[in-house]
C-alpha cells in the first residue's frame, strides 16, 4: 500500500489492468483512459469504451476501481465518457505489435470522417505477414473486429476494424 497515492501511482496500477476481451493488452494501451485526478485523497478516473455499447463496460469500470482500490484508495470514482470518441489511433505501437503477436492484425490509421469504414484497408496476416487475405466476416466475436482467411498461411485470424 502507498502512502500517498498521486497520479503517476494510478496511471501505473491501470497499466496492469487488462483489456477484458483481449488480455494482452491492457486499457491503457488501448488509449481508454483518458484522465486521472489525485485530490485530496480522493482518485477520479475518466475512461472512454472502444464502443458506446461495448458489454464489457461494467468489467473495465470495476477493475479500475479494484486497482486504484489496490493502491490503499477508498474513495474512487470511475467515469465514462464517450466525447471525444474512442479511436484506434489511440492504440500505442508496443500494444499494436502485441495484437499482432496475439494473431489479430492491428488497425491501419483511422479515416478523417471518423466512422467505421465498409470498405476495408489492405490488411497483413499477424502469422506470415501475408497481405493475400480473404475477409470471411464483417463482424467478429466483438463488433470492433473483422474475420479473415490468410490464403498463403491458410489460418484464420482477426483484424482490427479502424475507427
Amino acid at each position: 500500500m502507498i502512502r500517498t497515492v498521486s497520479a503517476q501511482h494510478v496511471w501505473d496500477a491501470l497499466k496492469a489492468v487488462p483489456d477484458p476481451e483481449i488480455p494482452v493488452v491492457s486499457i491503457v494501451d488501448m488509449g481508454m483512459v483518458r484522465d486521472v485526478v489525485v485530490e485530496s485523497g480522493r482518485v477520479q478516473v475518466t475512461f472512454t469504451p472502444t464502443f458506446s455499447g461495448c458489454p464489457a463496460l461494467h468489467v473495465i469500470r470495476q477493475s479500475i476501481e479494484d486497482a486504484v482500490q489496490d493502491l490503499g484508495v477508498r474513495d474512487v470514482e470511475v467515469l465514462s465518457t464517450l466525447t471525444p470518441p474512442w479511436t484506434t489511433d489511440w492504440i500505442t505501437p508496443a500494444a499494436r505489435e502485441r495484437l499482432r503477436e496475439y494473431g489479430i492484425a492491428p488497425p491501419g490509421p483511422a479515416d478523417e470522417g471518423g466512422l467505421i469504414q465498409l470498405d476495408t484497408e489492405p490488411v497483413r496476416c499477424p502469422r506470415c505477414g501475408s497481405l493475400d487475405v480473404r475477409l470471411t466476416a464483417s463482424f467478429g466475436p466483438t463488433l470492433c473486429k473483422r474475420l479473415h482467411v490468410c490464403n498463403a498461411c491458410k489460418e484464420p485470424f482477426e483484424s482490427f476494424k479502424s475507427v
